[in-house]
């Protein structure tokens, strides 16, 4: 089993309790279907834009049924533990942030494996990584994080950037999406705790 493999199985979940979190916190009406329903958008929204681009079918999660399976039991650990998950959210963001490092390096190496070039394969892995979170955002009538002034994005450029200059100098590969992965967290934990932001645009 690929380390890339084991990464894109690990984001799916945090993902998916990403996006149900996000659905429970928005009504606690929501029943069982809405709540997997934006856990799931969530989980493959922006890796099946990522694939669609560069034109690679089938859809990982459509060719393989473990994607399904690391979904659900994202839903399950967010139902029975919605309350301490639901705390560490709101402190460090932590399920986006396990997100957005897994599929950065994720996006910026598929990207790499179809040809592109190194800054539209950095951008691949920033869009790749995001995308979930806009779509979810979106379906729970929440301003995405990408368009408000917190460091996001911005760490998951920083993230693709060192993994480039790591996969250009030829370093394991497994290492390198580790470190890189670590990068994006990094920096993305330290803009919550210190409440950096991006300057307004005007």
């Amino acid at each position: 089993m690929s380390i890339q493999y084991i990464f894109e199985i690990l984001g799916t979940i945090v993902f998916a309790i990403s996006g149900a979190l996000a659905a429970g916190e928005k009504s606690e009406e929501q029943d069982w279907f809405g709540v997997t329903f934006i856990g799931f958008i969530t989980a493959i929204g922006g890796g099946s834009l990522r694939d669609m681009l560069l034109g690679s079918y089938p859809l990982v999660w459509i060719n393989d049924v473990n994607f399904m399976y690391a979904i659900f039991v994202g839903i399950l650990i967010m139902r029975f533990f919605y309350s301490s998950l639901d705390r560490y959210r709101r402190e460090l963001s932590l399920f986006d942030t396990m997100g957005i490092a897994l599929f950065t390096v994720l996006g910026t190496e598929k990207a790499l494996e179809f040809g592109v070039h190194p800054v539209i394969a950095a951008i691949m892995g920033m869009f790749s990584a995001v995308m979930g979170g806009v779509i979810r955002d979106t379906l729970t009538n929440t301003t995405p994080v990408i368009f408000r002034k917190e460091v996001y994005a911005t760490a998951c450029l920083a993230g693709a950037t060192l993994f480039l200059i790591l996969y250009r100098f030829e370093v394991d590969r497994t290492l390198n999406f580790i470190i890189s992965g670590l990068l994006i967290i990094f920096i993305r934990v330290l803009a919550v705790y210190f409440k950096w932001s991006i300057p307004k645009f005007r």
